[in-house]
């Protein structure tokens, strides 16, 4: 996680605990899934996602985050989850799966339109943080 944090050019962004995470994972009511892809038995690169609802669509499977370690880049790690990914997807019965990717990651944004993934300018994220 932190590799993907100093990625995307915000460390200071993370602020869950590992407990917290872990709980909310493999706790008795987990609120997200992951695929994980192994070289050697070391942890190369992984998918989390969790189920969202849409009042038009449906259920949909979103990808909250897809990283390959730096060095496993480029190697087909990637495309080994997001296929796995998108076998799930069809598993599950869900409508589709959505995710969003930055407007400067390049390589991610290239990387999806191998999937000819459609891109919406259209819409603005928004969050609020409760204290």
């Amino acid at each position: 996680m932190r590799e993907l944090a100093l990625y995307e050019k915000a460390p200071e962004e993370v602020t869950v605990t590992p407990e917290h995470f872990t709980e909310s994972g493999f706790g008795p009511n987990p609120v997200w899934w992951a695929f994980v892809v192994t070289v050697d038995g070391i942890v190369e690169g992984f998918a989390l996602y969790y189920i969202r609802y849409s009042t038009w669509k449906g259920q949909r499977l979103y990808l909250e985050d897809l990283i390959v370690t730096e060095k496993m880049r480029g190697k087909g790690l990637g495309k080994l989850l997001f296929d796995r990914l998108l076998e799930e997807v069809k598993e599950k019965k869900f409508q589709g799966m959505s995710w969003q990717v930055l407007d400067w990651n390049e390589p991610a944004i290239r990387f999806y339109r191998k999937y000819n993934a459609s891109f919406d300018a259209g819409w603005v994220n928004c969050a609020v943080t409760v204290s």
